[in-house]
């Protein structure tokens, strides 16, 4: 039996403990029982133990994606190309496409289509260093196909190597065969009940907009969630302002989503109730919104910021945190340890995870990435660059890019 894993000759560890880096220079990390178990500046290898050679890089926990949309049928490029043509939304929508859209596909497609795809998703996210990632359900939008997604994840969390957080958003949008007010008692009454019993998800969403389901609907929807056990969380403010940012503060949401419009009033109800803001710059920058995120006033306030990728087939194809990171410096304004903390540690906390992933700290999981990089500035600047060599997720080295990093290679 291995007396576990030395990591050692990094440039930089970026640990996240406490506020801002946490860095170390040089660093090394000690993992036992697929824990952390020591952290230092220069460790020595014990008897018997795997030594990983960071060849002076940077090393920095494994990357959390706190919102996504992974399991669905079919791609919609044709929508894109559409939308470059300058096609609106709504005649997207009228042509047949959008949301439901991927709804019609997600519905004929059976288990095992939807768990090859998902899982081929999943393997790309691992490359880019993601240890632990958030997946929704909602392109069901009847009671069949929803837990249907549900169980995917879970036999994806099941299997490993990655950490998946399950979510159920039903609420995602109205279907085409029903009523609002029919479908929001569906919802209540037979797709909550079902999912809870089951354990199926953590989170409760909802898509809260004017046009799909405003405050009064979607608060009815997150209340009935919370009775059934699944924390509350909010798609919010991302066409117009619409309450979402009120409601994730009042009803003390663990995360609201995209906050590209948020009233000051919703950004103060989410600062006294300890909401963090999951952005979404990826999105922002593919659909070429207008609207930015008001990360000054975020920062002002003390809102704990987290970055996620909300991949998903049609408003945002990426699965890569560090291009997530940077879309977040570049097109929102966030310093760099803003932004590496939003795709580590505040994205931990906005699964309620971080006591248990997203730092480097004694008794934490042992999720971590090691990089080619030799400074941690170099994620940002790097554009489009995958500095991921090799990946430990819970202790173990799940995906590696670059022969020598074992010392026995």
């Amino acid at each position: 039996m291995s007396a576990g894993i030395l990591i050692h000759n990094c440039s930089q560890l970026l640990t996240f403990a406490g506020e801002g880096l946490g860095l170390l220079a040089p660093g090394a990390v000690r993992v036992r029982s697929g824990r952390i178990a020591e952290v230092g500046t220069d460790l020595t290898p014990q008897p018997g133990e795997q030594v990983l050679d960071a060849k002076g890089c940077v090393v920095l926990p494994g990357f959390v994606d706190p919102h996504t949309h992974l399991v669905f049928a079919g791609w919609r490029a044709e929508e894109f190309e559409m939308r470059l043509a300058g096609r609106s939304y709504k005649e997207i929508a009228e042509a047949g496409g959008g949301i439901l859209n991927t709804v019609r596909l997600t519905r004929q497609a059976g288990f095992d289509e939807l768990y090859r795809s998902a899982r081929l998703r999943l393997e790309e996210a691992l490359s880019w260093g993601t240890t632990t990632l958030e997946v929704k359900s909602g392109y069901g939008l009847e009671l069949e196909t929803e837990i249907r997604m549900l169980e995917v994840a879970r036999r994806l969390n099941d299997e490993g190597p990655v950490r998946i957080v399950p979510t159920f958003l039903g609420a995602h949008a109205v279907p085409k065969e029903s009523g609002k007010e029919a479908y929001i008692r569906q919802i209540v009454d037979e797709m909550l009940p079902r999912v809870a019993e089951r354990k199926l998800a953590r989170f409760c969403d909802v898509f809260c907009e004017n046009f799909v389901f405003n405050a009064a609907e979607s608060r009815q929807i997150l209340e009935a969630g919370k009775r059934f056990g699944l924390l509350p969380t909010v798609h919010a403010d991302e066409i117009e302002s619409s309450g979402g940012a009120e409601l994730a503060g009042e009803l003390g949401a663990v995360s609201a989503s995209h906050l590209l419009q948020p009233s000051e009033r919703g950004l103060r109800m989410m600062a006294e109730r300890g909401v963090v803001a999951i952005l979404l710059p990826g999105t922002c920058f593919f659909l070429q919104e207008k609207h930015r995120s008001p990360v000054s006033r975020m920062r002002e306030l003390g809102i704990t910021m987290a970055l996620g990728s909300d991949f998903n087939p049609g408003s945002c194809t990426l699965l890569a945190p560090p291009l997530v990171a940077q879309f977040g410096c570049i097109y929102y304004g966030l310093t760099i340890i803003e932004a590496l903390r939003g795709i580590t540690i505040n994205a931990a906390r906005a699964l309620q995870l971080e006591r248990e992933t997203g730092s480097i700290e004694p008794g934490k999981s042992a999720d971590l990435v090691i990089t080619d990089l030799p400074d941690y500035r170099h994620i940002v600047y790097r554009l489009g660059h995958n500095p991921v060599q090799l990946v430990l997720s819970q202790g173990r080295v799940v995906y590696t890019r670059r022969k020598g990093v074992l010392k026995n290679e």
